[in-house]
């Protein structure tokens, strides 16, 4: 089987820690110990994971130095190489082996024309009172926007995924034997053979890649047990097992919060719609259960 397993942020810092190496290099070995007992049972590994801490800190860390010297194309990518070491190492570790793993940088085709780019909504990077987002807003271009409860951030364009562009790359590293990680950070957005200012969302980047290898399942993994309807509230309900169509529903009804669950559930039905087996949503703790599809949400055909 092949399985494609994209990682949240929680695969890499927890919340309220640190975001250093060693704290890196504790959390990425529950998610290596996952992937090294689904190799060892037999099945083909992809894995995709989130960067977007570690991409505002390194925009962060040269705006403090007065002047950016790298634009977003080239710090997603430079956290690509980043966390796929870390990854890729600890993967390694786990089966007791030197090689196996191997990062890809990944580029991801994006349409100049998408809405996103006239309507740029991403958050990135650090708050800042309202005085110092004009400031960075004045001196760098930014578009600065409140977000609730957090102070004024950087808004990006986050446009959809069209394709991976190392999709025939990562096949012929599977077909060879390697566990491949690709797509981090939804890939290095890329038009016309240029990189382009803008975030794509992890998780519909690793739904196309995906279904462009053929997988056979598609398994989110992040820091909730899975979705639930009216989260956060007396209604709350967990969906357990739900069909594509029906997730879809929900999704389109406004059930989900853009910047958390929504592309989540979007990239698991999509996955399902265009010809996976099955896809799943849970807990990275939970990671082999969610496998077995006994924890977590599973998303089938019907």
């Amino acid at each position: 089987m092949l399985i494609v397993i994209a990682l949240g942020g929680n695969a890499f810092v927890r919340r309220g820690r640190p975001l250093d190496q060693e704290e890196h290099l504790y959390n990425i070995d529950k998610a290596a110990e996952l992937v090294a007992k689904l190799v060892s049972d037999g099945h083909k590994i992809v894995v995709t994971h989130g960067n977007g801490p570690q991409v505002g800190l390194l925009d962060e860390l040269q705006l403090k130095g007065g002047r950016r010297y790298f634009r977003l194309d080239a710090l997603v990518a430079a956290t690509q190489g980043l966390l796929g070491y870390f990854i890729a190492n600890a993967i390694d570790k786990a089966l007791g082996t030197y090689g196996r793993a191997v990062a890809v940088v990944t580029r991801v085709s994006v349409d100049p024309e998408d809405p996103s780019f006239k309507n740029p909504s991403k958050f990135i990077g650090p708050s800042y009172a309202k005085r110092d987002a004009d400031l960075m807003a004045q001196k760098y271009g930014f578009i600065m926007r409140e977000e609730v409860g957090r102070g004024w951030r950087r808004v990006v364009p986050s446009p959809e995924p069209m394709g991976v562009m190392e999709v025939e790359a990562v096949k012929r590293l599977l077909e060879s034997g390697f566990v491949v990680i690709a797509a981090g950070g939804g890939g290095v957005p890329t038009h016309s053979h240029f990189g382009v200012e803008a975030v794509v969302d992890k998780d519909l980047a690793s739904q196309v890649l995906a279904n462009s290898l053929g997988a056979d399942a598609f398994i989110i993994l992040t820091d909730v047990d899975g979705v639930y309807l009216d989260y956060g509230t007396e209604r709350q309900r967990k969906l357990e097992r739900v069909s594509a169509d029906e997730l879809l529903k929900y999704y389109y009804e406004g059930r989900f919060e853009e910047g958390s669950m929504g592309p989540k559930v979007l990239a698991a039905a999509r996955f399902v719609k265009n010809g996976g087996a099955w896809a799943a949503i849970g807990a990275l703790d939970e990671g082999y259960y969610v496998f077995k599809r006994e924890r977590g949400t599973i998303v089938e055909r019907a």
